[in-house]
């Protein structure tokens, strides 16, 4: 019997905020499979699950995506990543792959999910959704997103001037994920429309590592990559 591939959304950071489907389905699984980093280092969703489970508990299979946009280096890995998930599935054991925030939501899982039907479409998928930081920022910070008729967007932070102005404008509240390379360019630009007050930047949301940072003092701050933007007209 083929075993399931379950995307695991393991939330922001608090571990208390995984939910109890995602806990149980990865109390069930054979094999626990994450985003690998260097050697040295801990993927943040794995970081999550340590909380709850122990490294020698169950198998982990750690799958190396390189941070790059070059399709000749990311195929061969991703085709790999899938290749060793369906050798698991294929024994008939369950893999939960776990990342942090949602996994449909900017998400390693998201390609992971498309490989995996293009070369396995035999291999049956379940997606247990999280919550992502998005939301948990708003929890944090205690700032609706949207109420009544208002409109909210996400939208990941580029260096284009023009168009994330455009998403300020066109929104009453905009959430803007990956801000960390582009952190002086939104505060120009929020300085530009008399923004600054009303927005807020956080780090790691509701990890223990977490940062809520005084924007005015922002600009030329060199912040880490789960860092998101939040501003509210």
């Amino acid at each position: 019997m083929t075993g399931t591939l379950y995307g695991i959304g393991v939330g922001p950071g608090d571990p208390e905020l995984m939910t109890v489907k995602a806990y149980r389905r990865l109390k069930e699984a054979a094999v626990i499979a994450y985003p690998k980093k260097g050697r040295q280092s801990k993927s943040y969703a794995e970081q999550i699950i340590d909380a709850y489970f122990a490294p020698e508990e169950k198998r982990r299979l750690g799958l190396h995506f390189p941070m790059t946009k070059d399709r000749a280096l990311l195929e061969p890995k991703w085709n790999e990543a899938a290749d060793a998930i369906w050798a698991e599935l294929s024994a008939g054991r369950d893999v939960a792959f776990v990342t942090e925030g949602d996994p449909l939501l900017y998400s390693t899982f998201i390609h992971l999910m498309h490989v995996m039907e293009r070369r396995y479409p035999d291999a049956p998928i379940e997606v247990v959704p999280g919550v992502s930081s998005a939301n948990a920022a708003a929890a944090r910070l205690r700032l609706p997103l949207a109420d009544g008729d208002e409109q909210v967007a996400i939208v990941p932070a580029r260096d284009d001037y023009e168009a994330m102005k455009a998403a300020i404008l066109a929104h009453d509240c905009v959430i803007f994920f990956k801000v960390a390379k582009v952190i002086d360019l939104m505060i120009r630009l929020l300085r530009e429309l008399d923004l600054l007050h009303r927005a807020a930047v956080v780090t790691k949301v509701t990890s223990r590592e977490e940062v809520i940072w005084d924007v005015e003092r922002l600009e030329g701050a060199e912040l880490e990559y789960l860092t998101l933007l939040v501003v509210r007209k």
